[in-house]
């Protein structure tokens, strides 16, 4: 579902992605990860389409995201670290006019919204302005923008960033629902960006990791940690040259874009 394929993006002298090859299939849940200034956001947008690269391609569900961008995006649903809401709306008008925006079939938009609500436990506060929701119901919304028009692809910074331990499960379980759906819905491949290390451990199957613009890492999550290791001490090694394990109560290494 996702194909990079040599992506490079450069600033004049300044490389800030090298190189970069991955693939992701459906249904999969890839934690994407790097410290600051890795080339992990810069990468992230090139496969949303909001950059364009220097070298290489992307595809999206089978489209060219630079000679076919308008395919792979609508192919892509995004939910940036602050979610694009309005927070005079209601949610399901919002989310009406997000499937406009999205191309979504005026015959097809009220059933997608419905849709979108019922997958992330809105249908209960479809009528409350978004001002007055939660903040765990607020990045629910966020998701809910995100797979209206059916993505085949879902690209998420930093999802729950904010949330307190219970919401944080809560929208932990719906990512996971949204990759491999109990009840026979279309299934998103899901690539997630966060900081957040256990988090990463929790939800996603492989992990890819890049560091000074480079790709370091691509494994399956058992693999990394079958042995007893942390998430955090292969990300301390592979980009801080660090081999020895940090102690208990050791400040995490701050991974964010």
């Amino acid at each position: 579902m996702i194909e990079a394929d040599g992506v490079s993006k450069r600033y004049g002298d300044l490389v800030a992605v090298d190189d970069v090859s991955f693939k992701a299939e459906a249904g999969e849940v890839v934690g994407f990860l790097g410290p600051n200034g890795a080339g992990k956001t810069t990468t992230m947008r090139i496969l949303t389409g909001f950059l364009p690269a220097t070298d290489g391609t992307a595809r999206i569900d089978g489209h060219d995201i630079f000679e076919d961008p308008l395919a792979a995006r609508r192919a892509v649903g995004y939910l940036p670290e602050t979610p694009p809401l309005y927070p005079e709306m209601d949610v399901a008008g919002y989310l009406k006019y997000v499937a406009k925006l999205k191309d979504v079939p005026r015959a097809r938009r009220g059933e997608a919204v419905d849709r979108a609500l019922e997958r992330c436990g809105l249908a209960d506060v479809h009528r409350r302005v978004i001002g007055s929701l939660s903040k765990g119901f607020r990045q629910r919304v966020g998701l809910a923008q995100a797979i209206v028009h059916e993505p085949s692809v879902l690209i998420l910074d930093e999802p729950t960033v904010g949330l307190d331990p219970i919401q944080i499960r809560e929208i932990r379980q719906l990512i996971a629902d949204l990759a491999s759906p109990p009840d026979g819905a279309p299934r998103h491949t899901v690539v997630l960006s966060t900081h957040i290390l256990p988090e990463v451990e929790a939800i996603c199957r492989r992990v890819i990791m890049i560091h000074a613009g480079k790709k370091v890492l691509d494994e399956p999550i058992e693999e990394l940690t079958g042995d007893g290791r942390r998430l955090e001490d292969v990300f301390t090694r592979l980009t801080l040259g660090v081999d020895d394990v940090p102690e208990a109560g050791a400040a995490s290494p701050e991974v964010s874009a």
